[in-house]
């Protein structure tokens, strides 16, 4: 009997893009999670960033992610957004939330997610630990909130 490679390669990328067109899943594959809603992604975000008793720092870092959102730089989704290598919280989008700070960050993500922003934030798409200074002098620091410091990275004139 003689198989031929050609339904399996055309098997192989049909499982392929069908991947890669999976929303909210981490890097488009699903490791024994559910797919991941925009509101969760958010929520994710805001319980490993920010102090999770802080309603505050939550808006302030759902604000970064909308802000990454709507430039043409970075992904579509928040999802996308949120699962961006080396950007948030290593494992953000797959450690659990075991805390009460979750219930919290749920009411902060649908607020975001409704178009509220922390007026301090400005155009800030980055923060860091508060605390920590880093020799860069296109670092303009706008808030400190939720135990982070959220800054816009502008050029030097």
């Amino acid at each position: 009997m003689h198989l031929s490679i050609q339904p399996v390669l055309r098997l192989v990328a049909a499982a392929i893009a069908g991947l890669s067109l999976a929303g909210c899943s981490v890097m488009g594959l699903n490791f024994g999670m559910a797919q991941l809603s925009e509101k969760e992604c958010m929520m994710r975000a805001m319980y490993f960033e920010s102090n999770r008793s802080s309603a505050e720092g939550m808006l302030a870092v759902g604000t970064v992610v909308m802000n990454r959102l709507h430039d043409p730089r970075y992904p579509k989704s928040v999802c996308a957004v949120v699962g961006q290598k080396n950007q948030f919280a290593q494992g953000v989008l797959t450690r659990p939330m075991t805390d009460s700070g979750a219930v919290l960050a749920a009411q902060v993500a649908d607020q975001v997610l409704a178009g509220a922003r922390h007026p301090g934030v400005q155009n800030a798409q980055h923060f860091h630990t508060a605390g920590l200074r880093f020799p860069y002098n296109n670092m303009f620091y706008v808030l400190e909130a939720g135990g982070n410091e959220f800054y816009e990275k502008r050029s030097v004139r």
